[in-house]
């Protein structure tokens, strides 16, 4: 699974946020406070669409962007990622489900009964 770096982070951040697509300019004023470049905000969302975290698409004479996926899918990857470099798949289940709070633990529960 492909990681983000600190700045892309921020910039997904910004567009699960948003119900619609953003462009370059949506997403650079909502990154007004980091002081950055129009082009590093263009630069980052082509590098994001090229490793397919976005899509993207033309808005008029410009590219719109949104995330390939959600949030939540993106995180299940990261999990699913790093269940992958385990060398023992079961034992890290076992200590991931021991690591989680009661109401993390009825929540996979619901989710594996609804799964049988």
């Amino acid at each position: 699974m492909k990681g983000l770096g600190e700045l892309e982070r921020a910039v997904m951040e910004i567009l699960w946020a948003r119900e619609e697509p953003a462009t370059a300019r949506d997403v650079s004023r909502a990154l007004a406070d980091r002081d950055l470049a129009h082009t590093t905000v263009m630069t980052v969302l082509d590098r994001l669409a090229k490793k397919d975290f976005l899509v993207r698409e033309r808005s008029g004479r410009a590219w719109a962007y949104r995330p390939a996926e959600s949030r939540e899918g993106y995180v299940a990857e990261l999990m699913l990622g790093a269940l992958a470099m385990s060398g023992d798949r079961d034992a890290a289940l076992a200590h991931f489900a021991r690591s989680v709070s009661g109401d993390e633990a009825a929540a996979l529960r619901r989710v594996l009964e609804d799964l049988e």
